[in-house]
């Protein structure tokens, strides 16, 4: 499936990402509602990976208009004191959003937001803190299907029934987990394994150079840079690349080049499509990649 995928991120002011199939959004920065419009009454369940306010701010704006009936569900960093402040303050100011849910998550939590679909949070080290405590994560979507097991394929259609029938479907089918889709959040680049494998990957990439980035750093919270985005990229499997999260320090012509430049040097072969500071970028997967 090619995933309807729209997506605002501009480091330092806001990010957020919907997947509409799955009624998905990961972050909420300002201008998510003014962005998606009735599109955003669809979502169900939002993934907060850390609490900079450029990734939450849209939050109160959003949960006003669309709380219904234990929705949406806002899942987020479990040890981060700014979100039950920002549930409480909401509970005061409109009391009708209360029938909202927010739900605190840890590393290696899953998460079912639709039949066979689940979200597994992954601790990353955006936001130094003891291991154990939670406060800045990534997510995998995972999709479960069940697949028959080799040794039954040379069995007819009756026989696999009457296998099944004797010994139940689990004694004849494998569970199979593929990574659908992965989101960084705001990260270093560090553990290539967690991403490997992963049909779409949407990474970070705020800097895309050395120099002078420290002066972007936000209270010593450490970001990705594109040399080193790529060259993950370049030594694990994925199906498409989505970069985002660009400081608003570079122009397009600047990302352009930049991203042409080190695609070429790591001889990127899969689709890379960018999220440009600034703009919304509608139906991702539909639009033409940067290396077409």
């Amino acid at each position: 499936m090619k995933y309807k995928i729209t997506a605002y991120s501009t480091a330092l002011f806001s990010t957020w990402i919907n997947v509409e199939e799955l009624n998905l959004l990961i972050d909420a920065g300002d201008g998510l509602t003014s962005g998606l419009l009735q599109k955003s009454r669809k979502i169900k369940n939002v993934f907060i990976t850390h609490p900079d306010r450029d990734h939450l701010n849209g939050l109160p704006q959003f949960v006003q208009l669309n709380a219904r009936d234990g929705y949406p569900k806002i899942h987020y960093p479990k040890d981060s004191g700014s979100f039950s402040a920002m549930n409480n303050f909401l509970n005061r100011f409109d009391p009708h959003v209360s029938s909202s849910s927010w739900i605190g998550i840890e590393d290696q939590s899953r998460t079912e937001i639709k039949k066979n679909i689940l979200v597994e949070a992954i601790r990353n080290e955006h936001v130094k803190s003891p291991i154990g405590i939670n406060k800045s994560l990534s997510y995998k979507v995972i999709e479960i299907k069940k697949k028959l097991k080799t040794e039954f394929l040379s069995k007819s259609s009756n026989e696999i029934k009457e296998i099944a029938r004797e010994n139940g479907k689990d004694f004849i089918t494998e569970r199979i987990e593929s990574n659908i889709i992965s989101f960084s959040g705001d990260t270093p680049v560090d553990d290539y394994a967690k991403w490997d494998g992963s049909e779409i990957l949407i990474h970070e990439s705020t800097f895309l150079k050395n120099e002078g980035d420290s002066k972007i750093e936000s209270k010593g919270n450490k970001h990705s840079r594109l040399d080193e985005v790529l060259q993950m990229v370049k030594e694990i499997k994925i199906g498409t690349l989505i970069l985002n999260h660009f400081s608003s320090r570079y122009s397009k012509k600047e990302i352009d080049e930049a991203v042409k430049k080190s695609i070429a040097a790591y001889k990127i072969q899969i689709p890379v499509f960018l999220v440009y500071p600034g703009e919304i970028k509608r139906d991702i997967l539909r639009t033409k990649p940067i290396n077409e």
